[in-house]
Formats: C-alpha cells, sequence, structure tokens
C-alpha cells in the first residue's frame, strides 16, 4: 500500500474509532496492549528479581531478613536518596504516579500519560522494592500497563476515547500479569479505574488480560505468587470467626488508609527529595527490629499461609507493617499499595486462625482459609474495590468453597471501613492529599466514552467574507447545511446555509460581505480530531465560542475543517 494509502487508511480508521461502537478494531488494539503491557510487566519483574537475587543471600528474593542489621538500615537510605536525586533532577514537578495517577490522567487528561511518567515509575518503583521499602509491585504495573496503552494510542493519535479504553486494556493487563488473576484484572480496570460497565470496554479489555497473562505464564513457567493449596472452610459454624475477621480487616484498612492519608498531609510543605530521604531513614529504622516489613514481603506472606509463623510476631507485622507502607507511601515513595494490603490481610487472617481451635473440637480450617480471606477482605475494604478483590481470592485458590466466606468478610471490612470509619478508596485519598479532587458524573461518563469526530455535521462549505451571488448560488447547489466564513486574521463564524439563502432572495447586491450582513452567526472555536463529546462541551463552556470546527488532513493530506459540532449535536450524545 502507498504511503498515502495507508495515511488515508489511518484515518479513516481514527474516525471509526471515534464512534462509541469500534468494537472490533478496539478489540485489536486492546490484544497489542496487552502484550506490550506483558512485555514492560515483565522486564520490569526481571529487573527487580535479578537485581534482589544477586546481592540478598542464598540468592533468594525478597530474603531480607538474612541481611546484616547495619545493611538493612543503610540500604532503604540509600535508596531514598537516590529516588529523591532522580526525581528532583527529572521529575519536573511530577511525583505521583501508581493507580491515583492514572485515574487522575482518566479523569481530567482523557487519559494521556507521559513517557517521563512512565520511566520515572519503571526505574523509581524498581529503586524502592529492590532497596526494601515497604511497597507492592502492583500498583507500578498498572502504571505501566496503562502507560503503554496510552503511550501507544498517542503514537497512532487516535481518539481519544480509544486512548481512554487502551488505558483500562494496560490496567487489566498489568494486575493479570502480576498475579495470573486475568478475570481479576479485568474487574479491577472496570471497577476502580475506568468505573464502568459496556461492552465496548469489557473485550478489548479482557482480551489484553488474557494476552499479557499468557506472556507472563510462558516466561515464569506458571510459578504462582501464593502458595495456596486446596483450601475450603472446615465447618459452617465457623463463620463467626470469618465474621470477626471481616470485622478485624475493616479496622486494619481503616488504620492504613487514614495513617498514610496523615503522613501525606502533614509532609506536603516539605521537599520530595526531603520526603524520601526521610521515609529511607524511617524505613531503616523499622526494619532493623522487623525485617520482614521490607519489599513486598510475598515470602512473608506464603510463610503466614502455610502456617509457620509465630502468632506474636504475625500480631507486630499487622502492625508494623501498616506503620512501614504508611511511611513508604505517605512520603512519595514510588511503590504500590496493593501489595502492601494484601500482606497486612494475611497477617490480619494469621491473628484469627488460632482461635476456632480453642473453641471447637475436632478439625478446624487451615490457617491459609483466614489468611487469604484477611488478603481479599483488606484489599477490597481498603481499595474500594469489593468485586476485584473476591475474584482475585477466587483465582489464586481455583476453589469455588472461599466464595461464600470470601464475601463475607470482604462486605464486612469494607462497611466497617467506609461507614463505621467513614474512609474513601485508599486512591481517593492519595488523589486528595495532593490537592485532587476526584469525582465522576454520568453524563460527563458517558461523553467521554464518544470522539467528538463521530458526532460532528460534515454537511458544509468554507467562503470568504466576500462572496459574488453567481458563487452563492453554485455553493448552495451543493445543498451545504452550514457554512463556515475564513476572514482575515484567521476569523472564523459559521452561518446556517438557509440564511445564505435568504440573504439571495431578499437582497439585489451582486457581492455580499457575509460577515456584515444581518444574519445568524456562531462564533468558532478549534477542537482537536481526537478530542471526545466532554471536551468539546468543556471547550463551549469555557469559552465564548456558540460552535466548534474540527480540523484534520483530508484525502490530499492537506489541513482542512472535517466538520461542525454544536452544543444540540452534543446534547443528541445524552440520548444516544
Amino acid at each position: 500500500m502507498p504511503f498515502a494509502g495507508i495515511i488515508n487508511w489511518l484515518d479513516r480508521l481514527r474516525l471509526q474509532l471515534s464512534r462509541h461502537d469500534a468494537l472490533v478494531i478496539l478489540s485489536v488494539l486492546g490484544l497489542i496492549c496487552g502484550f506490550v503491557t506483558g512485555i514492560v510487566i515483565i522486564l520490569f519483574r526481571l529487573l527487580v528479581e535479578s537485581t534482589q537475587a544477586s546481592f540478598l543471600p542464598g540468592g533468594e528474593v525478597e530474603n531480607y531478613e538474612a541481611l546484616h542489621p547495619l545493611i538493612r538500615v543503610v540500604l532503604p537510605i540509600l535508596g531514598g536518596l537516590l529516588l529523591g536525586f532522580i526525581f528532583l533532577r527529572f521529575a519536573k514537578g511530577l511525583h505521583v504516579l501508581g493507580i491515583p495517577r492514572v485515574m487522575e490522567r482518566l479523569i481530567y487528561h482523557q487519559g494521556h500519560i507521559s513517557l517521563r511518567g512512565f520511566m520515572l515509575q519503571f526505574f523509581g518503583a524498581a529503586i524502592a522494592i529492590i532497596s526494601g521499602h515497604s511497597v507492592g509491585r502492583e500498583g507500578p504495573h498498572v502504571f505501566l500497563g496503562a502507560a503503554s496503552g496510552s503511550l501507544l494510542g498517542q503514537y497512532l493519535s487516535l481518539p481519544n476515547n480509544s486512548i481512554r479504553t487502551l488505558v483500562g486494556c494496560g490496567t487489566a493487563a498489568g494486575i493479570s500479569a502480576s498475579f495470573d488473576t486475568p478475570l481479576a484484572g479485568v474487574i479491577f480496570a472496570l471497577e476502580v479505574v475506568m468505573m464502568e460497565y459496556t461492552l465496548v470496554s469489557f473485550i478489548p479489555i479482557m482480551l489484553a488480560a488474557v494476552s499479557a497473562n499468557s506472556l507472563s505464564l510462558i516466561i515464569f513457567d506458571g510459578e504462582r505468587v501464593f502458595d495456596t493449596a486446596i483450601i475450603e472452610l472446615g465447618s459452617l459454624h465457623e463463620l463467626i470467626f470469618i465474621l470477626l475477621l471481616g470485622l478485624a480487616a475493616g479496622v486494619a484498612s481503616a488504620a492504613y488508609v487514614s495513617l498514610i492519608q496523615l503522613i501525606s498531609d502533614k509532609t506536603q510543605n516539605m521537599t520530595f527529595w526531603m520526603r524520601n530521604a526521610a521515609a529511607g531513614v524511617l524505613i531503616g529504622l523499622i526494619a532493623l527490629a522487623v525485617p520482614q516489613v521490607m519489599g513486598i514481603g510475598y515470602d512473608t506472606v506464603n510463610q503466614i499461609l502455610l502456617g509457620e509463623l509465630g502468632y506474636y510476631l504475625i500480631l507486630t507485622l499487622v502492625v508494623m507493617k501498616i506503620v512501614a507502607t504508611a511511611v513508604s507511601i505517605g512520603l512519595g515513595i514510588p511503590g504500590g499499595t496493593i501489595g502492601p494490603a494484601l500482606f497486612i490481610g494475611a497477617a490480619v487472617g494469621g491473628v484469627i486462625a488460632p482461635l476456632p481451635g480453642m473453641i471447637f473440637e475436632g478439625q478446624v480450617s487451615d490457617p491459609g482459609v483466614y489468611a487469604l480471606i484477611g488478603m481479599g477482605a483488606v484489599m477490597g475494604a481498603a481499595l474500594q474495590a469489593p468485586l476485584a478483590a473476591l475474584t482475585a481470592i477466587i483465582e489464586l485458590t481455583h476453589n469455588p468453597e472461599i466464595i461464600m466466606p470470601g464475601m463475607l468478610a470482604i462486605v464486612i471490612a469494607s462497611l466497617v471501613n467506609s461507614e463505621l470509619f467513614g474512609k474513601s478508596s485508599m486512591f481517593h485519598t492519595l488523589l486528595e492529599a495532593t490537592g485532587l479532587n476526584y469525582h465522576t458524573d454520568p453524563v460527563m461518563q458517558s461523553l467521554r466514552r464518544i470522539g467528538a469526530a463521530s458526532f460532528m455535521n460534515r454537511n458544509l462549505a468554507q467562503v470568504q467574507p466576500q462572496l459574488h451571488r453567481d458563487a452563492a448560488r453554485l455553493l448552495l447547489d451543493k445543498n451545504p447545511e452550514w457554512i463556515v466564513i475564513k476572514g482575515e486574521q484567521d476569523q472564523m463564524a459559521l452561518m446556517p446555509a438557509v440564511d445564505l439563502l435568504r440573504i439571495l432572495e431578499q437582497r439585489g447586491e451582486e457581492e455580499f460581505d457575509l460577515l456584515s450582513l444581518p444574519a445568524t452567526r456562531y462564533e468558532l472555536a478549534p477542537l482537536r480530531m481526537q478530542a471526545t463529546l466532554q471536551e468539546a462541551l468543556e471547550l463551549l463552556d469555557n469559552s465564548q465560542a456558540d460552535a466548534l470546527y474540527i480540523e484534520w488532513y483530508d484525502e490530499d493530506h492537506y489541513w482542512r475543517i472535517q466538520g461542525i459540532l454544536t452544543r444540540p449535536m452534543i446534547e443528541s450524545a445524552y440520548h444516544f
């Protein structure tokens, strides 16, 4: 296909993607986005795990407990100082990353994520985890996946409604490749990040999750994150302890969110490098006493699942993991909050697990049951993602027996966190701590899903202000609906074609000045071809323009006005 043909084909593709129902094309793009995200996540994990294996005793990933106490203190400090330098030198004010950043870019910036943010997250999170800060990898994975989808869409100059869908695809792919939980990735992307359930987003996101998960399984040879055997509840009598677990998980979730919020609020006036350095010092001191809190801590989670840790150590881990993660996240370390939530939940479950054996005779549930349900409960409550959390623990166990007790604990924990303590999602809390008020509007949400180009009126003619009668008649013979008048100094006005016809019938001049004759004229403002209907409406609300014109390349690759968009056209999408 000649180069000009390729350009024209891409232009037609972009126009089709601006529609709300471009399912087939979006599905192909979702599949591609999943593969790209899978490669990025694999590279990230290989960087982190190979580096950890190179200096941790025995070559064991996350074996921070075996490090010399002095190294446990120094390592997070060095990591904090390095992160402070990197962000001071390269961030240019970009300090909020992870899932909150993805949500902010979706709600306020149509899903556009920068390459700078991608690089800062990739290397920043790697340094944070390697140096033992109490952060997770799933939040960075989500950001890297979302950024991969966004950058792919921006590189192809896709309309913004399609870029938003690709951000959702990358989100699902990131979770799927992290845990080997493709369905949980899909639910998380729709429930937490995009907050919508539509067919046009569901199918591409599912394909992205599958493709990323497939790559991860191939490279890591099906290695599972957690050691979970066949798990089932010992008896229905234990539901009272599942209820108690939900209550405890809700309290732990509220403490987790509150402490992060408190530290973040109290330290906002500190320079970013000072906050990172302070985080390094505090984590080093905590790690001196409780080294299990360092890094992601999935090795410790597996020990709790297998019942290998003592009761008082697990109780200590609940408190210290909350403190350590709140210090890391609250002071701006670029890591995730999902991994620590799972750690805290497993520890809360480990605290509750021995209680049934003290009361009931006979066989009771394995400690892993309570640890796993606790993981789902804290994750669901702290992130306000109950369905994603439930789906995750089901996929981790491949056992439907976990559904009923898991639902009970997650619901109770979520209610305790939100209703008793009044805490919102961890991600909303982190956004508000940086001065961003995250909110959604159902109407605006529907407008974000539709490209402005799909609703523009292309039945127009473009003329100069001075128009001869004969030229006007020839123009009207083509039956345009709108007349675009382009004057000097890029002065633009829009006139209904019926007004030009009325002028011809009522006036006898041979030549007219369309900008001075009495007629209906609308002031025009430019709108990018990639814009959504939400952007179009906001532009009309925030400017003095009465209508918008959309410019793009024509078939000969010249810059032309492609269509007109008025407020009534946008409002017609409300009922579409």
